[in-house]
């Protein structure tokens, strides 16, 4: 992949000065999907379970945060996951999809889109460049593609999040939903012209 190999995928990264931490960068594999599931459940319960009822989150989790969740994901041709790798601990992920239209854009719709559907970092990962390093590993692998967009949902109220993007270009497109267990949240819709 052209885009990718500026990126050197499996290097070591040095980022972010004395917080800096050195990281493998490689994809998925289906080995991880213990791994990917155990950070994701924890990552979002850490920045988001605070919101939901127990049984809504439990829903939520046990729908999208398994392991046959992500060897799902893994065996599905479109969809990528690159994992950030320290010391041989799963510490960061990314998860794009290729092809996949985010519903709620108004016209023009992107022709050729990518969806990132999620970016998480370990707690105590969380500042040192890897979710950084992920982004743009995600913005290579759609550019890579052709795609015309990269499009992500953020929390309306998840303000971190959404500078963390705008420093990458993405903007506000619209106004969604997102649900966890039968609990609606307002997102919004944001995206990358490519």
């Amino acid at each position: 992949m052209r885009a990718l190999r500026g990126l050197r995928i499996g290097r070591l990264l040095d980022v972010h000065g004395a917080n800096a931490v050195s990281a493998l960068l490689r994809p998925a594999t289906g080995d991880d999907a213990e791994a990917l599931a155990k950070l994701g459940r924890e990552s979002f319960i850490a920045a988001f379970g605070h919101l939901y009822r127990p049984e809504d989150l439990e829903s939520f989790l046990q729908e999208y945060r398994t392991p046959e969740a992500f060897r799902a994901h893994l065996a599905d041709p479109p969809t990528l996951i690159q994992v950030a790798e320290i010391d041989g601990r799963l510490a960061a992920y990314s998860l794009i999809v290729r092809g996949h239209l985010m519903g709620g854009r108004p016209d023009p719709q992107p022709g050729k889109p990518v969806y990132l559907s999620q970016l998480y970092c370990a707690g105590d990962m969380t500042g040192h460049g890897l979710g950084a390093a992920l982004i743009e590993w995600a913005i290579a692998a759609a550019r890579d593609w052709g795609a015309d967009a990269l499009q992500l949902s953020v929390f309306s109220e998840n303000f971190g999040a959404q500078r963390f993007y705008q420093r990458y270009g993405f903007a506000k497109v619209a106004d969604i939903d997102f649900w966890v267990g039968n609990q609606r949240d307002d997102e919004f819709l944001y995206e990358l012209q490519l």
